[in-house]
């Protein structure tokens, strides 16, 4: 049971630094700093997403984005997730509930929720992206043209942008802005120590989110850590596999 448990807990550690990595490797899918510049002048949409790594260990997870002027929740089914090296952690994690996920980013109130909708519960922590407190105005975005290319079906401006913080640090990526969805980046590709991430969206909406989507939901309980939570699981999973007997 300890060796199930580790795994869980690496599994999530892991996928979620793997797929937040272009955010530089916060805890919560945020998008603020450098990453919000990207948007333009989009603070307010929903989206389906794909997150794609490369390398020997390529994974692809596709999800769901909301985002309403620097709040975040991000959907993900573990299960849905595909990696060039084959396990059986996303089983697991699903016949304990856990494979479904959701994150909330509060820049706002500094916290992240982690809410796991199959258990009912979630995990309530500090945000720890340093940038989520700076203004708009801390970068600076130029966008040089490249090429045009259809993603999707949009026709979209590729630019090289280029984003620099007030400590002078700059960020690169390769954007494709859709001309009809008021530049909205529909691909974003970052290379980051020799590893290219790249988000793909599709079916955007860019109209003003549910504010209910950016809070844990009134059913759902709060634990203490993750390691609670997770001893939840494993109780919930050891009771379906060992039923109350039939009456007869």
């Amino acid at each position: 049971m300890k060796k199930q448990t580790l795994v869980l807990v690496i599994l999530i550690v892991t996928l979620a630094a793997s797929v937040h990595a272009q955010f530089g490797r916060v805890n919560s899918p945020s998008l603020t700093g450098a990453m919000a510049k990207l948007f333009g002048d989009n603070s307010a949409y929903t989206a389906d997403v794909e997150f794609q790594m490369d390398g020997a260990q390529a994974t692809t997870m596709p999800g769901k984005i909301s985002f309403d002027s620097g709040k975040s929740r991000f959907e993900m089914n573990m299960a849905e997730a595909k990696s060039g090296q084959p396990t059986h952690a996303a089983d697991q994690m699903k016949a304990m509930g856990m494979d479904k996920m959701v994150m909330i980013s509060r820049p706002d109130t500094k916290v992240v929720y982690t809410i796991f909708p199959s258990l009912s519960g979630y995990i309530e922590t500090t945000l720890q992206d340093p940038d989520a407190g700076k203004p708009d105005t801390a970068y600076k975005v130029q966008l040089t043209e490249v090429a045009r290319e259809t993603v999707d079906g949009h026709v979209c401006v590729k630019n090289k942008a280029v984003v620099t913080d007030d400590q002078g640090k700059t960020h690169e990526s390769m954007v494709w802005n859709a001309i009809d969805l008021k530049k909205f980046p529909l691909k974003i590709e970052t290379t980051d120590q020799g590893r290219t991430t790249t988000m793909l969206f599709k079916n955007v909406n860019l109209s003003k989110p549910d504010a209910a989507l950016f809070d844990p939901p009134a059913d759902c309980k709060k634990y203490d850590n993750q390691q609670a939570l997770i001893q939840q699981a494993i109780m919930k999973r050891m009771g379906n596999m060992n039923p109350p007997p039939a009456h007869p």
